[in-house]
């Protein structure tokens, strides 16, 4: 139990450090350097951010295998798929980081159009960005290794900290009168000398192999094989996520778009927190999936959903009392306005969203990720669909009423758990939850 709750710790931690961190050290760019210079360092965030994600879709499938054959006594077919999951990394990083900067100088000046900000330095910044896909790609296989074998903790410290240094040297290289490419450039040194620590730490965890790329035919198929959903499902998240924020902004304007954003950044931790928080889930389910019965698997999920309850429950009704308030601390009393409204139905999208995160890990630890995939993409396809119905009818309430929906797809997941673990065959799940509930109270001593 002390396992999981440090696991579950540093794992809020590594999600929670970048957005926090930014909140503080935002504003001193953003004064020092105007809005321009900002939006250029945001974009090009976005891009490492983006990239980044899209280039380690595969590592799902390196923490569900890794932790199978961990469960299984495997060492050696484990080094072989760590070593097939750095080669695909590294192509698919590659291809990303090469596209990226093909299209660097297209995308600069469309940024820099309608400011002051010069091209050149624009360029500069994405492609500084371009590269550092590659690097998240490759920092992405040592990390989520470190995660099949349930040690969150090395490698979190070494995500946060860069993270801290990469936004205190941002704060004094502006403070200094240096501009964004220097940040950008320190940036690259802080995430290349992480990758490095975080490597050097999987490196001992394996024994001290060698773990140089390559491609194992058997652990390269097998992590290609199921890995491709995940790989879709990321993909879609990064699409689908930001489709009703351009379906806004195109139809009502840029104006509309701002309390809606601001919402939508409010409400979104209550999942992200709780993804975060509850990913140990994930190793420790795949490494135990083979050996265990499915009456032990079934007590695992149900103490999980309802510790997924409780963290979910209560962040959301924390944000439906303060979040008006909080949002008119923040951006003002006229935006706090237009966002009260449409704050309740987004939180609980996002908290409907965040109920999903057990019956996903649960369902991915079994290698069920295709039925995830296409539950996710099916799913979010058809509410897209809504979406665009309920904007043209009802403007902005219709779209955040929509969210609703958009989060209840993720608990369609528990559908085809439920029938493999046949949960509910026996009791309902509410008297299941209040019973775990209970049993995690009395395990903590409380």
């Amino acid at each position: 139990m002390k396992k999981h709750l440090v696991n579950a710790v540093y794992g809020v931690l590594d999600y929670g450090s970048y957005p926090f961190g930014m909140l503080l050290v935002a504003p001193v760019v953003l004064h020092k350097l105007g809005a321009a210079e900002y939006g250029v360092w945001m974009v090009s965030t976005a891009l490492v951010s983006a990239g980044g994600i899209i280039a380690s879709g595969f590592c799902d499938a390196n923490i569900q295998r890794v932790a199978r054959l961990r469960g299984a006594g495997g060492t050696d077919s484990m080094v072989d798929a760590v070593r097939s999951m750095l080669g695909i990394n590294l192509v698919l990083g590659a291809t990303l980081a090469i596209a990226a900067w093909i299209a660097a100088p297209y995308a600069a000046r469309h940024i820099t159009v309608a400011s002051l900000t010069p091209v050149r330095e624009c360029l500069i910044c994405l492609r500084i960005a371009s590269v550092l896909i590659l690097v998240r790609a490759v920092e992405s296989v040592s990390v989520s290794t470190q995660r099949a074998f349930e040690q969150y903790r090395d490698a979190a410290q070494v995500s946060v900290g860069v993270r801290l240094l990469t936004l205190a040297s941002a704060a004094l290289l502006v403070q200094s009168g240096h501009r964004i490419v220097a940040i950008l450039a320190a940036t690259a040194i802080f995430l290349i000398w992480g990758t490095y620590l975080q490597f050097r730490q999987l490196w001992r965890l394996l024994g001290k192999p060698s773990l140089w790329p390559a491609f194992h035919p058997s652990e390269t198929r097998l992590l290609l094989g199921f890995g491709v959903f995940a790989w879709a499902q990321a993909l879609g998240g990064i699409i689908f996520g930001q489709l009703d924020r351009v379906m806004l902004g195109i139809y009502l304007g840029a104006v509309a778009l701002a309390p809606y954003a601001l919402c939508i950044q409010f409400a979104q931790p209550i999942f992200g927190l709780t993804a975060s928080g509850l990913n140990f889930l994930f190793p420790y389910i795949s490494g135990r999936a083979i050996a265990a019965s499915r009456e032990e698997l079934k007590r695992t999920v149900l103490k999980a959903f309802a510790c997924n309850l409780l963290l979910v429950s209560g962040s959301a009704a924390m944000l439906l009392s303060f979040g008006p308030r909080l949002i008119g601390i923040w951006a003002g009393a006229g935006l706090a306005r237009s966002a009260a409204t449409i704050l309740p139905p987004i939180v609980v999208g996002s908290a409907l969203m965040g109920l999903g995160v057990t019956g996903t890990y649960a369902m991915q630890a079994l290698g069920l990720f295709r039925t995830v995939a296409c539950i996710s993409l099916g799913g979010r396809a058809a509410m897209l669909l809504v979406m665009i119905y309920l904007l043209r009818h009802m403007g902005l309430e219709g779209l955040a009423i929509a969210r609703v929906g958009y989060g209840s797809i993720a608990l369609l997941v528990y559908l085809p758990l439920g029938y493999k673990l046949g949960i509910g065959r026996m009791k309902t799940a509410a008297a299941s939850s209040l019973a775990i509930a209970r049993e995690l109270h009395e395990e903590s001593g409380l």
